[in-house]
């Protein structure tokens, strides 16, 4: 189970996959400083808000995530978005903050659209069942109970907005291996 990336099941058309090229493309990728810097709290609800949050739903989609905070597109502010499936509802979240956490965990493999989306996914523990509190991008209070793969894509982009990567969350060992796939390759010309 990946968190942040997953392959969709219908098959790509040519123009699907360039705007999956160019969303990925404007995400943030490791080890832009922006990734490792908390974001700041939404003082104002404002058109701007609103304007991101369309920008992070059409980049996710385009880059078929399943969540995208704001630091990935390079903006410090407390926003993130997700989508599980095409199924389920679009949910944007301002200044959210976990509030309680279930007793019982689970290690899964969780992939990042900014850690090479799909040539690293680390094994991450995290809590089954998370209850959130935000507001939406219109100002009202905003209360989600997740479990299950929702709790973790939004542990996953709460994550993201405190400057956490999954790396951070997983073994020595397997955060080596990752580190290991992100280093440049040298060229030979």
């Amino acid at each position: 189970m990946s968190s942040e990336v997953t392959e969709r099941e219908d098959s790509e058309s040519p123009e699907q996959e360039a705007r999956r090229r160019i969303a990925l493309a404007q995400v943030r990728q490791y080890p832009d400083h922006v990734l490792r810097t908390r974001a700041r709290e939404v003082e104002e609800l404002d058109a701007s808000v609103a304007a991101l949050v369309e920008r992070m739903t059409r980049l996710m989609r385009d880059a078929r995530g399943v969540g995208l905070a704001a630091p990935q597109v390079g903006v410090l502010r407390r926003v993130l978005v997700y989508q599980i499936s095409d199924e389920d509802p679009l949910v944007a979240l301002v200044n959210p903050r976990i509030v309680s956490t279930a007793e019982e965990r689970e290690t899964a493999e969780e992939g990042c659209l900014s850690l090479g989306a799909a040539t690293v996914a680390v094994p991450v523990d995290r809590p089954t069942a998370v209850v959130v509190e935000a507001k939406n991008p219109e100002g009202e209070a905003v209360r989600i109970e997740a479990e299950g793969l929702e709790a973790r894509v939004v542990q996953h982009e709460l994550d993201h907005l405190d400057g956490v990567l999954t790396i951070d969350r997983t073994t020595p060992d397997e955060r080596r291996a990752a580190l290991a796939k992100l280093r440049p390759k040298p060229t030979i010309s």
